[in-house]
Formats: C-alpha cells, sequence, structure tokens
C-alpha cells in the first residue's frame, strides 16, 4: 500500500495506477498541468451545495462513496451519482426507488436496479477483489431484502457471493444440510429477527469471522430488532461481531473489507 503525500490513508494500487497514469500523461506532454490540476481538486471532495462528494473515499477504502437514497431527493441522488461516475467506474445507491433508477439509468444506461434489495449499481469494474468467498445466510424468507442488501454490496465490491436463505433455528437441519455452502467461506454474513439465534450457532460451526446483522422483522416484543440485536451482542461465539437493525449494506461492506486481497 502506498501513502499519498499530505493524507494520512492509504492507496490501494489500482488508484495508485490512476494517479501514476495522470502524472506520466503530463510528464510526456499528453495532458496539460492546468488540465491535470483540475482534475485532481476534486480529489479531497467536490461541493456541490447540498453535498460534498468524497472522491477520496475510492483511495481510502477501494470503492466510492456510496450514496444512501433514504432522506434524498432523486434531483439530488442523480446529481450526486452523475459527479461519482465522473470520478469513478463503479456506482451503489441504497435505499432508493424505482423512480430514482429511471433517473440514473438517463446518465447510465448499464445501471441495474436491485427491487428486493432496493439498490442501484453500475458496474463498469468487475474486477475480483476477494482473497475468497463470503456467504450470506438469512434465518427466513422475511429476512432475505436485509440480507440482498448485504450480497449486492459484496457482490458490487467486488466479491464471489453465496446466498443461504431460509436456515433459521425453527429448522435447524436446513442449515445442517446447508453447512457445505458456507464452511468454506472467508467471511460470512447471517441476518436473523426474531430472538436472533443464527449467528450463534453459525459461528459455532466455523473458525471465520461472522457478521450479525438483526433485522425488524418479529412480534411485538422483538421491539422491531431490538431483541435480536441485543441476542447478538450477548453471542457467547468469540467469531461473531454485530452491525446495526437492517443494516445489510454494512455488513456486506465490512465483510468485503475483510475479504479483500491484500497488495
Amino acid at each position: 500500500m502506498a501513502k499519498l503525500p499530505g493524507f494520512s490513508g492509504t492507496i490501494n494500487s489500482m488508484n495508485r495506477e490512476r494517479i501514476k497514469k495522470l502524472l506520466e500523461q503530463v510528464q510526456t506532454g499528453r495532458l496539460g498541468v492546468d488540465e491535470a490540476a483540475a482534475k485532481m481538486s476534486s480529489l479531497p471532495y467536490e461541493d456541490i451545495a447540498f453535498a460534498r462528494v468524497d472522491h477520496h473515499r475510492d483511495l481510502r477504502l477501494g470503492f466510492p462513496e456510496v450514496i444512501l437514497g433514504q432522506g434524498k431527493t432523486p434531483e439530488q441522488i442523480t446529481q450526486i451519482a452523475g459527479r461519482i461516475l465522473t470520478n469513478s467506474s463503479n456506482l451503489l445507491i441504497s435505499r432508493t426507488t424505482e423512480e430514482v433508477f429511471q433517473r440514473i439509468r438517463e446518465l447510465a444506461s448499464d445501471a441495474e436496479f436491485h427491487a428486493e434489495a432496493r439498490m442501484i449499481s453500475v458496474l463498469r469494474d468487475r474486477t475480483e477483489r476477494g482473497d475468497g468467498a463470503i456467504a450470506i445466510i438469512s434465518a427466513g424468507t422475511s429476512d432475505i431484502p436485509v440480507a440482498e442488501e448485504a450480497a449486492v454490496t459484496a457482490t458490487a465490491m467486488g466479491n464471489r457471493v453465496s446466498r443461504i436463505y431460509d436456515v433459521g433455528v425453527a429448522g435447524i437441519h436446513r442449515l445442517f444440510g446447508a453447512r457445505p455452502e458456507f464452511e468454506s467461506a472467508r467471511v460470512i454474513v447471517v441476518v436473523a429477527g426474531m430472538e436472533g439465534a443464527l449467528p450463534s450457532v453459525v459461528g459455532g460451526m466455523v473458525s471465520v469471522p461472522v457478521i450479525a446483522v438483526p433485522t425488524s422483522i418479529g412480534y411485538g416484543a422483538s421491539f422491531d430488532g431490538l431483541a435480536a440485536l441485543l441476542g447478538m451482542l450477548n453471542s457467547c461465539a468469540s467469531n461473531v461481531t454485530v452491525v446495526n437493525i437492517d443494516n445489510g449494506f454494512g455488513a456486506g461492506f465490512v465483510a468485503s473489507l475483510i475479504n479483500r486481497k491484500r497488495d
């Protein structure tokens, strides 16, 4: 990993090559100094009044800033997306709608809408960056939308993803039957509502990190996922860590960082 002068983060090899190519173009005269300066001026962030688009996110984390669609207007999302696509090959929007997708397709005809995950992706760079596979496990069918948010995120970040759905503790034999599908994974994301028991069970079966995602699925005393969250936080399986309620995106992102090939 290389250091960017004046910046405390790191640059992966892909982005280091982009910067190197820019400097070589200046050296050979194919790119003017002013044009190069203009391109590099947007590296830290780009202020578009209602948002400061973090173009350094790609340098720090190896993936562009992801747009949270919730709470933003279609116009705001479209403008942010346009600025990201000007500087990056890939785009990911979470918690969004079909209406926003139609707007994004005007910018990028290759955009995809993942209805179950409520996400939009543009993937022009499909380089495999994972060192192994990421397994996404859901306890029930009702948990699949959150599981899909994790799966789409991990896929967009260059990972091989396997989906294993509806294997909760109410029929634990289903999980045991699927064991060959997840025991070879390098990272596992387990999504569950109700009492949130499944991540502990999976954690006790494997030797890799397990990222638990509580969902808001359940009846009254589940308190919209709080019961599952507290159960997962109290897991006695030491390889289990927990993200926030319904945060499939966060789980998929962290799993991707754990699984990333080292330069």
